[in-house]
């Protein structure tokens, strides 16, 4: 490790040190990261298959569901097992280009379920507020295309990171003080003027939480109004009820989003292992959450899993009806 604090200015290795101050505890954190890992793959692949195998369930939000699980399986892939090796056997070595691209996989991966959420909100508003026009506006080409667009935009905005970081000395050390190359993480590392990196991370984070979040408040804005205008209150109840699961999400994925932000940003007093930890919850629980949420409050998913791994239960009860 005395090594590790003499770096050249491009260093071919990183080491990533796990959650600073907190490394006699490492194993014990392995245990519930190593079972929320095992949940969220199959929880998310529970998802995917149930939508795949039932033709009811073949609609837009649905396939929305698709991207999403999909999303949450990559992102928590492309830091997880990483992550456990350091818990595990203390294996922080890195290769730089291989953290350049966990870097940008992780950060692009979250901004596009940041856009499938919005297109969710898109969904649910015109499902609600011109329920007749619904199958003819959000049909299986404009899912495919708004999901080509989420894809793009994670894409187009998180590419010029790694090469921005490229360009930077690191000439102090190349130890980061986290579980997984986090952009800011890594620029802290940096000896010489960062401010373009630092700018164009505030940017983008402001463009993609602040610009998404916006636009799904303005869509719930528009979606209490219309319902509130139903005259009858099982109407309401059932309009309100359809938008639930999504709400959940909403706030699952972007509350430790947000947390975690601002204190990297802002809260220059709070301890590095709070920061760190912060960080690994907005990778651990929407991913592990967002199959539960649906699972449970989708009457045609929660039917589908019992028919696969409870057939005889689903029998059962078929039967005397």
């Amino acid at each position: 490790m005395a090594s590790a604090n003499r770096t050249p200015s491009s260093p071919s290795v990183f080491l990533l040190q796990g959650i600073p101050g907190l490394e006699a505890y490492h194993k014990w954190f392995a245990v519930p990261v190593c079972t929320i890992y095992v949940v969220i793959i199959a929880g998310n692949c529970t998802i995917l298959l149930a939508i795949a195998t039932e033709a009811a369930l073949q609609r837009p939000m649905c396939y929305f569901l698709c991207m999403l699980a999909a999303i949450d399986l990559a992102a928590s892939t492309s830091a997880l097992p990483k992550v456990l090796c350091i818990f595990w056997f203390q294996d922080g070595e890195i290769q730089a280009s291989a953290c350049l691209a966990q870097m940008f996989f992780i950060h692009a991966l979250c901004m596009m379920e940041s856009a499938v959420l919005l297109a969710m909100a898109l969904d649910r508003y015109v499902a609600i507020c011109f329920p007749l026009r619904y199958g003819s506006i959000f049909t299986g080409s404009l899912v495919a295309r708004m999901g080509v667009a989420a894809a793009a935009r994670g894409t187009l905005l998180m590419g010029p990171c790694p090469f921005l970081i490229r360009r930077l000395s690191f000439c102090r050390t190349n130890v980061i003080h986290h579980t997984y190359c986090e952009h800011m993480a890594v620029v802290k590392l940096a000896c010489g003027d960062t401010s373009v990196n630092r700018a164009y991370g505030l940017s983008v984070a402001l463009l993609v939480i602040g610009g998404d979040l916006l636009f799904i408040g303005f869509s719930y804005c528009l979606i209490v109004r219309a319902v509130l205008q139903l005259s009858s209150h099982e109407a309401r109840r059932k309009a309100f009820g359809t938008c639930g699961s999504h709400i959940c999400v909403i706030l699952i994925s972007y509350s430790p989003a947000l947390f975690s932000f601002f204190t990297h940003r802002f809260g220059h007093h709070v301890a590095p292992h709070i920061h760190i930890i912060l960080a690994n919850i907005y990778l651990l629980f929407p991913p592990m959450l967002n199959p539960i949420v649906y699972g449970v409050r989708t009457k045609e998913i929660r039917e589908r899993v019992i028919r696969v791994f409870l057939p005889g239960r689903v029998t059962t009860k078929a039967g005397p009806g």
